[in-house]
């Protein structure tokens, strides 16, 4: 079977962009020979649609654009996902659908069976599940439709979430292929997991998968592509990252031990790129500006938006204070000529002396502290969203989530801003992404690599004089947050009982920080933001 991959990248509710988008695809690939085009998840109205989908007109919309779809059908068939109306007297309100569009034939419908509600899914919300599942017919040749979670087994979820299996329902209903249509989200590794389950139902099932991912950044979460083609003697790969179409004629014999090559740093630049770059572009930003410190934090996160939107849509500010050093300064000036960006040079002293002076009569008696700390740090974000609003430019925040994850940032200084660009990325792996960024040639100075880190607010200051090794911090918060260990099984480990709970102390106190942060782009397994809701006001300590 020639099946045609269309993996594009969809704005979630701009029906009349994305139905174009994709009869531009499937135009290309049917005049290319395709017998179906397949189109990702939910690819007429953007996934994932949230609470949009309560809103007058949303659903009707995207029906009223697949019947658009239906009058462009030629020669091959297609395959689009939108959402459908549960038209029961109980349940959700919607179906998430797939329609085969056949020339001359009426849609054959079918709806997703398996409904993920957890981290950052929650389609029990809107979803009513299919109540029934059989192939639909393609000239005269059975075929399996499924959609995104219908594929995936109890060994790759969290645990086993569900009581039936769409893939083996369809293969005893005599289905000679499997097709999916997925809305899957990037996290490190996980294309690598999509090959290895697919290949394992491939081989377990005897048929063969076609499966087209979305791409694309909308809002927290970046959709990487890898679409695949799977058989049970080999696969095909879709590039990642990009859109791209592809006609699959025969799918390529691979040996059983050979396996596809993934950069995993490579891979977490450009998912941080392309999410810069869509959330910029479907927010209506041309142009970005963010706080050169000196430090790693701000330059990656320069490097990335250099890479998603052109060095000429990048404005640099650096802003030494009174207790900056010298070598912050060159540094941060060195990064902005490595990276051709512009660079402003905008002190913070004479501003904070001037608060200083204005709230002296107010903290007389009391000795500096964190306060004098955070009045810096708030100067800095005051400027940066001064310079927004004159230039009409988006803040791209620098925190990473080791800082994010035990409040060591400033609520309202060098949190502000409209996208938290490495928030999901630890303290280590942001020292991996400036290796990795260097490896053509410099870009992040060998001397920002190289010295401690520091927020540099008052005389000497390192992150070491707060907070444990960044080397203990971030795996303690990996088990925590990630694997969500109890404290028990973390000391178990061989980690210190006090710093162990003085981290997970550190976490729930600043939830409320967290509350309050920019919407930042999720990689790991789970990032603070939607995919982790945790109350501010409570007492529970694991």
């Amino acid at each position: 079977m020639k099946v045609g991959f269309a993996q594009i990248n969809s704005t979630i509710g701009d029906f009349v962009g994305n139905a174009e988008k994709i009869v531009s695809a499937y135009s290309e690939l049917n005049n290319r020979g395709a017998e179906i085009v397949l189109t990702p998840e939910l690819a007429l109205c953007g996934y994932p649609p949230l609470d949009l989908l309560f809103e007058a007109g949303f659903v009707r919309s995207n029906k009223e654009a697949l019947h658009y779809l239906q009058s462009k059908i030629q020669d091959a068939a297609l395959l689009v996902g939108y959402v459908d109306n549960h038209e029961g007297m109980t349940g959700r309100p919607f179906h998430n659908a797939a329609a085969l569009l056949i020339s001359g034939r009426s849609p054959q419908i079918i709806h997703k069976s398996l409904l993920p509600t957890y981290d950052v899914f929650d389609e029990a919300r809107y979803f009513e599940p299919s109540s029934e599942i059989h192939p639909l017919d393609l000239n005269g040749r059975k075929i399996g439709v499924t959609i995104c979670e219908d594929l995936w087994t109890s060994d790759y979820l969290p645990r086993t979430l569900y009581q039936r299996d769409p893939v083996k329902e369809l293969v005893s209903s005599g289905a000679e292929y499997i097709f999916n249509l997925s809305g899957s989200p990037f996290q490190m590794g996980k294309a690598g997991i999509r090959i290895r389950m697919i290949r394992e139902l491939s081989i377990r099932h005897k048929v063969p998968f076609f499966y087209c991912n979305a791409i694309g950044g909308n809002d927290q979460l970046v959709f990487d592509g890898h679409s695949l083609a799977i058989s049970p003697s080999g696969w095909q790969t879709l590039p990642g990252f990009r859109e791209h179409l592809e006609l699959v004629e025969k799918i390529p014999n691979r040996t059983s031990d050979e396996k596809p090559a993934h950069d995993e740093w490579e891979d977490l630049f450009q998912a941080l790129v392309l999410g810069v770059r869509d959330y910029m572009k479907k927010c209506g930003f041309r142009d970005c500006v963010l706080g050169l410190s000196g430090g790693i934090d701000s330059a990656v996160t320069a490097a990335i938006a250099v890479a998603a939107v052109g060095k000429e849509n990048v404005l640099g500010v650096t802003m030494p204070g009174p207790y900056s050093s010298e070598g912050s300064v060159t540094d941060a000036l060195q990064l902005a000529k490595n990276l051709e960006i512009q660079c402003l040079n905008i002190p913070i002293t004479p501003s904070f002396e001037a608060m200083r002076t204005q709230l002296a009569s107010s903290f007389e008696g009391r000795p500096e502290d964190a306060t004098e700390e955070n009045l810096q740090a708030r100067l800095r974000g005051v400027t940066l969203m001064a310079l927004s609003n004159k230039r009409g430019s988006i803040v791209l925040s620098t925190g990473n989530k080791s800082e994010l994850a035990v409040g060591y940032c400033t609520l309202y200084g060098d949190m502000c801003g409209g996208l938290a660009v490495i928030s999901d990325v630890p303290k280590t792996a942001i020292y991996h992404l400036a290796r990795h960024l260097n490896r053509p040639r410099e870009i992040i100075p060998a001397s920002t690599i190289e010295k401690p880190p520091s927020a540099e607010l008052r005389p000497n200051q390192t992150d070491q004089d707060t907070l444990p090794p960044y080397e203990i911090l971030d795996e303690i918060l990996r088990l925590y947050v990630e694997e969500r260990f109890a404290s028990s099984a973390i000391i178990e480990r061989g980690f210190d009982p006090a710093v162990v709970q003085w981290i997970l102390r550190k976490v729930g106190n600043n939830e409320y920080k967290r509350k309050q942060a920019a919407p930042g782009i999720k990689v790991t397994g789970r990032a603070f933001g939607m995919g982790r809701r945790i109350p501010i006001a409570q007492k529970f300590l694991a």
